[in-house]
């Protein structure tokens, strides 16, 4: 498998129709270029995963051929050896940075799981999942804005978690119709809610409670991470307060539309993402300015 610069490109947040690029918008050039440059090799790897299969068995080898190309390519990176124009990028923003190497790594195999695993029995094995997808570009994240208290990891971390969390709540269908389930199946049995319900669509009052309980899980993540950010911190990290709101809000449509995910794919207004990004970024403003001390 090859991967071409028009495919870095594409993986870039660009689309305003994302909410990673009203996240990023309101950074320093440097460290919006470098932050694109994570979320695209992010990009990257998870699309190698994604890419739809023809034979099983065999595509999974061609899949897992391809990232180890990119642990390769990691591999490279950290030893000063040349790698490809296609990871040139991210090897900038490792040198500039001093990523850990093991963060990039946990990414890949994060992205892998999904080759093989379309079920998850509890919620502490999900997690494991949402840690290599989700949390672990969060500590990559902070690296690049830069932060000053171990607590600050925490708030990275219990971020990731929220994010995906909110991600998986809303592609259920989407998902299923993949064939993956990402719901606990501890859940669906504590609800009384089948597999065969989810896959057949079934909205019913026992979806519902199911649902309200991922919710209020998912919403307990984002308050956690809010009790990790200190307030001195505020300001550096005001990208990943944006996508907190933005999610946030995602969170709320679905509770509001009575989590009826299976009639459409619910999403944030383009307007809403602005003003949001608008809101958070003004008021971390007015809050630094606030407790600047006097002369």
């Amino acid at each position: 498998m090859t991967t071409t610069d028009a495919q870095l490109e594409a993986a870039r947040p660009q689309e305003r129709t994302t909410n990673f690029y009203y996240s990023f918008s309101f950074l320093p050039r440097a460290e919006r270029n470098a932050i694109n440059d994570v979320y695209a090799f992010c990009r990257m790897i998870d699309d190698i995963v994604d890419l739809p299969a023809t034979d099983q068995e065999r595509d999974v080898e061609h899949k897992r051929a391809a990232l180890n190309v990119w642990r390769s390519n990691i591999e490279s990176m950290y030893a000063g050896r040349a790698v490809p124009a296609i990871a040139q990028p991210i090897a900038r923003v490792v040198e500039r940075y001093n990523l850990p190497k093991q963060y990039l790594l946990t990414v890949i195999d994060g992205c892998e799981r999904d080759l093989t695993r379309r079920r998850y029995q509890t919620f502490a094995e999900l997690k494991e999942y949402c840690y290599g997808v989700a949390a672990i570009v969060g500590l990559i994240s902070i690296e690049v804005f830069g932060y000053r208290h171990e607590e600050t990891k925490q708030y990275a971390i219990n971020l990731g978690y929220a994010l995906q969390l909110t991600n998986i709540l809303r592609d259920i269908k989407q998902d299923k119709d993949r064939g993956y389930i990402y719901i606990p199946l501890e859940d669906l049995e504590r609800f009384k809610y089948s597999e065969q319900d989810l896959v057949g669509e079934v909205y019913n009052e026992n979806f519902v409670a199911l649902m309200a309980f991922q919710v209020q899980r998912a919403r307990d993540h984002y308050h956690r991470a809010r009790t990790m950010l200190r307030s001195d911190e505020r300001r550096t990290m005001v990208a990943a307060q944006i996508m907190d709101a933005i999610y946030y809000r995602l969170l709320e449509k679905i509770e509001l539309h009575d989590y009826r995910i299976y009639d459409r794919r619910i999403s944030v207004r383009t307007s809403h993402k602005l003003l949001t990004a608008l809101r958070v970024w003004l008021s971390n403003r007015l809050f630094v300015q606030r407790i600047k001390p006097t002369r």
